[in-house]
């Protein structure tokens, strides 16, 4: 059984998705149709088109332009899966990459999920002063221990795990200097590393919340549709079957705004569900290794250019 995977900001790279593009009529078609709801949504001179395949990198790593063309890349990498005859059982996302799943399962228009996303990148960008937040990387501390440590260094500030990524890797995030003393803690308790990360914004954290709460009418009043495919939510790593509803897939995706990623739990639930099989759309192999380091048996490749195309033809053989 076949998994979609599909990345968050951290993927991102000049020149991603200039070869799907070049290659295939359907890449090329997603990234115009992407072109045309940048525009509709605030013509700032610049393309998405243009961002991912020459940059300039600045401009590519700013969150309202990283989410939506990361979103675009995802989409027209999934888009010629689908025309070889490769389709997915589940789909999952990290952070942002729920969103391209969403688009893969049908339950949100592409152009919708574009414009969507970018003010999502806004909203989030402008919840938190730049410089006050911070996010940190965990390693080699399991995440009840992690979360002690946040627990003991927030002195009143803001700090907890953002990312649960498993194979010994948790994320934190909130103010900067209660992040510093989250950090130190968690050496103490036995981390073998802490690797403070170049963000923007202390993602997904209480601090987000009031990005949340501009987002989540958005979210609501969009026209949606039921998944075509089981979405495998960050925020509780239950499949979502149903758009609305309390426990439906568009209030998974306003929660998760402040809410942990728990990658862990999603990859955990979606082998339970049989899959043996990950296949990561768009571009990097980021979540590639954090599935061998959860789900050991399982087989993995990703998608993100042409010559990709054959190792995950030879996997799915």
């Amino acid at each position: 059984m076949i998994a979609f995977i599909f990345p968050g900001q951290g993927s991102q790279k000049v020149g991603m998705g200039r070869e799907l593009a070049d290659a295939y009529p359907v890449a090329s078609r997603t990234f115009s149709e992407a072109d045309a709801a940048f525009r509709r949504d605030g013509d700032t001179g610049v393309t998405l088109s243009g961002l991912c395949f020459t940059g300039p990198e600045d401009q590519l790593t700013l969150t309202e332009h990283t989410q939506p063309a990361l979103l675009t890349v995802s989409t027209a990498a999934c888009r010629v899966l689908t025309e070889q005859g490769i389709r997915p059982a589940f789909v999952a996302g990290h952070s942002l990459g729920e969103y391209s799943a969403h688009v893969a399962a049908g339950t949100i228009e592409f152009s919708d999920a574009v414009a969507t996303v970018r003010r999502r990148g806004r909203y989030m960008q402008e919840a938190v002063p730049v410089g006050t937040g911070a996010m940190a990387a965990v390693l080699g501390l399991d995440a009840d221990k992690v979360a002690q440590a946040c627990e003991e260094a927030a002195e009143g500030d803001v700090v907890s795990p953002a990312n649960l990524n498993g194979g010994g890797q948790v994320v934190i995030a909130g103010s900067r200097d209660a992040v510093a003393r989250a950090g130190d803690r968690a050496r103490a308790l036995g981390a073998k590393r802490v690797v403070p990360l170049p963000v923007s914004a202390p993602f997904h954290c209480a601090l987000m919340k009031p990005a949340e709460d501009r987002l989540a009418p958005e979210l609501r009043a969009l026209t949606v549709r039921d998944p075509r495919i089981p979405i495998v939510a960050n925020v509780d790593g239950a499949p979502k079957r149903v758009a609305s509803g309390t426990d439906g897939a568009i209030e998974a995706l306003v929660k998760q705004v402040s809410s942990p990623v728990r990658w862990d739990a999603v990859v955990r639930r979606l082998a339970s569900e049989g899959v043996t099989t990950y296949v990561e759309v768009g571009p990097g192999v980021v979540l590639s290794g954090l599935v061998k380091k959860i789900h050991r048996e399982a087989s993995v490749a990703s998608f993100g250019s042409p010559d990709d195309l054959g190792a995950v033809e030879a996997l799915l053989s």
